[in-house]
């Protein structure tokens, strides 16, 4: 380690974590769409959210609402809208293996 720098506990451990899919996970909805790639940016997730496009279990989600497995996420996009089953929720993930966080309805 370099001299003066201090690391907090538990800091290594959090990244394990947050790289293997847990069953108890929750994750901020605009946070979720992005990473899953459902929607491309944050922002627009985000924005998506507040102008009540987005619904999480039949309710109008805001962008801070905790998603986990099990929950139906729709998202209005235009005159589409695309429903989908929450499978697993991962902090990060590859592009090609996006597609086993959700499946469509």
């Amino acid at each position: 380690m370099f001299p003066g720098k201090r690391v907090r506990p538990g800091r290594a451990a959090g990244i394990l974590a947050a790289v293997s899919p847990r069953k108890g996970a929750v994750m901020r909805l605009d946070k979720y769409l992005k990473v899953s790639r459902i929607i491309k940016r944050r922002t627009v997730a985000n924005e998506a959210c507040d102008s009540g496009r987005v619904m999480l279990n039949d309710k109008v989600a805001r962008a801070s609402a905790e998603v986990k497995v099990g929950d139906v996420i729709e998202v209005a996009f235009g005159t589409k809208a695309v429903k989908v089953r929450v499978t697993s929720v991962q902090e990060t993930i590859r592009k090609e293996d996006t597609k086993e966080m959700f499946e469509y309805i």
